[in-house]
């Protein structure tokens, strides 16, 4: 009898035990995943929040420009904590594709995407898209008297009348792809006139706020500044110029995203990039900022000209590389 007894009390502290320890092995079992974000914050901050309320997966943000945090990953090696990395344009990505740090995207998320956008090796995805414009100011100059190529501003008559962001990374993008397509002299000839006749802003929005407020004429900055600018404030006096003809003023960039090889849970990581690409985590990013979506057959529901009509120059972002070029070219010319 004794020995029943003692045996039922042993099963019931058992049981208990048991009870008691499930939910905190299912709590240590929990997957969180790290984001590197060099988005805009609230745009990082949104797709982890939709991606963690669809899966029930946590994403811890950490937040920090684009090049930064590529560097830093570069540094960490296979210590990172970083599960995946979005960043404002391509040029870091390829750099870490290029140290071999990334691992190659799901082939059901690369399908949904087109061709042009994604790494050639897979290793990295865009998307958002974005279009480089000129912002101007009708109080100041005609659209009829813009120029027809993105070159023509490092013209003396353009003196004070043209600003530009020379550390924006799409900036750089836009003189790798002056290379690209015309050579490094003409390149190096535009940072150098745009040097000497424009005006340098800290940021596209200050540069954007610029024109807003009848400050400068013009100014290189991408299409979504605009329109960001335009829900804070409503009725803009500024317009859009969009370059045609495949001129180098109107290159389309892309914001991507990536999984690292060291990733500790690379399901779930890749997981999470499919979401990015899906409709609904494009919608996501979309309504968070004025960019293109990438997802094949989607449009933009943001009023923005229409991505078909866009008539960009063949220039993809795995061609802009690692954007070295710009960067050696912008500190010979004196403007880094």
């Amino acid at each position: 009898m004794m020995f029943r007894n003692t045996l039922r009390r042993g099963l019931t502290f058992t049981l208990l035990g048991l009870a008691l320890a499930t939910p905190l092995t299912q709590a240590a079992d929990a997957v969180s995943l790290t984001l590197y974000n060099g988005q805009h914050k609230e745009v990082g901050d949104a797709i982890a929040k939709a991606f963690e309320a669809k899966t029930g997966i946590h994403v811890n943000v950490r937040k920090g420009s684009s090049n930064q945090l590529a560097s830093q990953i570069i540094e960490e090696g296979d210590r990172s904590p970083a599960d995946v990395i979005y960043t404002e344009e391509s040029p870091p990505l390829n750099n870490l594709g290029e140290q071999g740090l990334l691992a190659k995207a799901d082939d059901a998320t690369l399908a949904v995407l087109p061709k042009k956008y994604v790494a050639g090796n897979g290793t990295w995805i865009g998307v958002t898209a974005r279009v480089r414009v000129v912002a101007f100011n009708p109080k100041l100059i005609d659209e009829k008297d813009l120029p027809k190529s993105v070159l023509d501003f490092a013209d003396p008559q353009w003196q004070g009348k043209v600003g530009f962001v020379p550390t924006s990374g799409a900036f750089q993008e836009q003189a790798v792809a002056i290379i690209k397509k015309h050579g490094r002299d003409a390149a190096e000839e535009w940072l150098t006139g745009l040097r000497a006749f424009g005006k340098t802003y800290s940021n596209n929005m200050v540069a954007l706020k610029a024109v807003e407020n009848g400050e400068v004429a013009t100014v290189l900055v991408n299409n979504y500044y605009w329109f960001a600018l335009q829900r804070e404030k409503g009725k803009l006096d500024s317009k859009l110029h969009y370059f045609t003809g495949g001129d180098v003023g109107g290159l389309i960039t892309v914001s991507s995203a990536a999984v690292l090889k060291s990733s500790k849970h690379p399901k779930e990581a890749q997981q999470f990039l499919a979401y990015m690409a899906s409709e609904e985590g494009q919608r996501v990013i979309t309504q968070t900022t004025a960019e293109y979506p990438l997802h094949n057959g989607m449009q933009s529901d943001r009023g923005l000209k229409p991505f078909s009509e866009l008539e960009a120059p063949d220039v993809t972002p795995a061609d802009l590389g690692n954007a070295e070029e710009a960067l050696d070219l912008e500190r010979e010319v004196g403007l880094n």
